[in-house]
């Protein structure tokens, strides 16, 4: 096992490592640039996210839609992740995670508008949609298609499911000590209370889940800054400055040097926001939208929250702690959260906790549902339940079991899901550039988008 496990960290760590953040760095930039900086309409977006479209077609509301991505989006590595990044690369590497969620705000744009397109309709009525669905329909490439389903299947169980449910049993008993069977048994219950009610029910739950967690952990966050108020403006010069010049910083930090901190940073950032990876737009297809265009805008939200908002504020909380409080080991990535917001009294551990274990038990619901309809595509509508029941015990056996190897295979999958999904956006950048201009360069927003999406 030990041997398998450093094959598997050998073959994650070149899978993201510069050839990936290249391919995913590169295609963020490349549709900035042919769909004219999407960047620019955020806070259209945000407006177009949290108005209702019941008559569009569709299963769910484009929040519940957002709210299922952001779910399955904010984990841990918003938590954790940051302080990894900044760990092995230097508070720099803040500022290169923040600006790859400027930059994949446009991926995730064309990710949701791909969704919409080749979407189908089920005899049901049911949608269903994303990447596999726009490799097979769009390019006709089949075989492409059913590996990225497989890779995303396999991937569910890993970082969206067993990876998530041990970060929550390991916060219950370091913080309470609560047995890890106890809490994986109440995960498993709570998990299965709201999958085995489908995308309505997820949707349902993580529309009112994830604005709570969300703005709990902005405000405690914003808090903790108030508190370290006298180091913020040498924390964001030192955030930008290590992050073009190797420098020596204040409280004893060394920084990593350009490449590293742009590396880790800019890894860290496409692995929290997931743009690139193909898994928000699976539910995004589900979205009751008038035109592509619009849900492309909803989904794009999901990045600006995120990682501009939410990366960014764990960022400046952990370097402005590190500075305030030359103690705190910032060599160690896999402490350095703890430390950092245990400093504050009071609020810091709790809500740390808070954020961790609402995090983590949200990723688990978004990624039931997208490997569902990953296992729909591939083996039909009756595996669904046989799938849910597996997903709900693979949460009671994540929290209990050792995961480095679980950890490393989730990442190679999820390596494995962005290549096909990075392929589809490139080759359909046409359909892309033909789509924004008929309904949002021309103002068309409320166009209705006749299709039927019958097969």
């Amino acid at each position: 096992m030990e041997q398998l496990n450093e094959i598997l960290t050998k073959v994650s760590g070149w899978l993201w490592g510069w050839p990936m953040i290249v391919m995913l760095l590169g295609t963020h930039l490349y549709l900035t640039i042919i769909l004219r900086f999407p960047q620019r309409r955020i806070f259209t977006a945000i407006r177009l996210s949290i108005r209702r479209d019941p008559d569009a077609k569709g299963d769910v509301s484009q929040f519940g839609s957002l709210a299922t991505a952001l779910a399955a989006t904010i984990g841990t590595g918003n938590i954790i992740g940051v302080a990894t990044a900044i760990s092995l690369g230097g508070p720099g590497a803040v500022l290169w995670c923040w600006l790859t969620g400027v930059f994949g705000i446009s991926t995730k744009y064309a990710e949701g508008l791909l969704a919409i397109k080749y979407r189908v309709k089920t005899p049901e009525g049911r949608m269903l949609g994303g990447p596999m669905y726009a490799l097979e329909r769009g390019l006709g490439w089949k075989w492409l298609a059913v590996l990225f389903a497989l890779f995303t299947a396999i991937a569910s169980f890993g970082i969206g499911n067993t990876v998530q449910a041990n970060a929550i049993a390991t916060v219950a008993y370091e913080t309470h000590a609560i047995p890890p069977y106890v809490s994986g048994a109440l995960v498993s219950l709570l998990a299965a209370a709201v999958v085995l009610g489908g995308v309505k029910s997820i949707a349902r739950v993580c529309s009112a889940l994830v604005p709570l967690m969300a703005l709990c952990y902005v405000v405690g966050c914003v808090y903790i800054l108030c508190v370290n108020a006298d180091y913020l403006w040498p924390a964001l010069k030192l955030i930008v400055q290590a992050a073009f010049e190797p420098s020596a910083a204040g409280g004893g930090f060394v920084g990593a040097g350009v490449m590293m901190a742009a590396r880790y940073g800019i890894a860290r950032g496409l692995f929290s926001n997931e743009s690139g990876l193909g898994s928000a737009p699976i539910v995004a297809a589900a979205a009751q939208t008038r035109n592509p265009v619009r849900q492309a805008l909803v989904s794009s939200s999901g990045t600006f929250w995120d990682t501009v908002v939410i990366c960014a504020l764990t960022g400046m909380v952990i370097v402005s702690s590190i500075i305030a409080y030359p103690d705190i080991d910032f060599n160690n990535g896999a402490t350095l959260t703890k430390d950092a917001f245990s400093k504050i009294p009071v609020v810091g551990t709790p809500l740390l906790t808070f954020g961790l274990l609402t995090f983590s038990f949200s990723t688990i619901l978004g990624w039931c549902y997208y490997g569902e309809r990953a296992v729909e595509y591939l083996k039909g509508r009756k595996w669904v339940l046989p799938f849910r029941v597996a997903f709900i015990v693979g949460a009671f056996i994540g929290s209990v079991m050792n995961l480095a190897i679980v950890w490393n295979l989730a990442d190679i999958m999820n390596a494995l899901m962005a290549i096909p999904n990075l392929i589809s956006l490139v080759a359909l950048s046409g359909m892309l550039v033909h789509e924004t201009r008929k309904y949002l360069w021309r103002d068309r927003l409320d166009a209705v988008d006749n299709n039927d999406y019958t097969l």
